[in-house]
């Protein structure tokens, strides 16, 4: 059984329904949670879920090699559900296509520094898309950038507002996330 760490910065609810899928699957297991926000909420859903989980500064993640070795201890691969730093080389050197990410939207749109949560579907609104949807890729050095594993559209009208975009990703995100990382971790077996 293969062994994730998910690292998430807020709520949690892409976290929380990753562990939920996996308790029930043979394939894999969340072994812990790491967050750069001490008072996100994903904590709380941790809690619940008897799920460890461990709060990191900046300097242990990107200049020394704390986060690196815990990692190489607790995990198989690495999810990013909701998490807004960009993963240090070293890491991303160490865990070759295992690190997977989601974006709230259809890469290349939309993507890079600073296009996270409600800044992509307030950005797809104000450009009249037509459509909106999920990409899973996994992750390199640079934002938003690594390849594409999985996308799916969601159909978006010029009355919803950004809100109801969200909630309408979200519904995407929650469907897809934890069956395509099993169908990697499959894949790689």
């Amino acid at each position: 059984m293969k062994r994730i760490v998910i690292f998430a910065s807020g709520s949690g609810t892409n976290a929380e329904n990753i562990i939920k899928y996996f308790q029930f699957t043979q394939t894999a297991i969340v072994t812990r949670v790491l967050s750069n926000n001490e008072r996100a909420k994903v904590f709380d859903r941790c809690k619940g879920l008897k799920i460890s989980f461990l709060h990191f500064k900046k300097d242990s993640f990107s200049t020394s090699d704390e986060i690196l070795n815990l990692l190489k201890k607790e995990a198989d691969y690495i999810v990013l559900a909701g998490f807004l730093w960009k993963v240090p080389s070293k890491i991303v050197t160490a865990f070759p296509n295992k690190i997977i990410n989601i974006h709230p939207a259809l890469l290349p749109k939309y993507g890079g520094k600073g296009m996270y949560g409600m800044h992509v579907h307030k950005a797809v609104k104000e450009n009249n898309e037509k459509e909106t949807g999920i990409t899973i890729h996994y992750v390199n050095e640079k934002y938003d950038e690594g390849a594409i594993i999985f996308q799916e559209k969601i159909a978006i009208s010029s009355e919803d507002t950004p809100e109801i975009i969200a909630q309408k990703v979200h519904l995407l995100e929650y469907k897809y996330f934890p069956k395509v990382i099993e169908e990697v971790i499959l894949k790689n077996e």
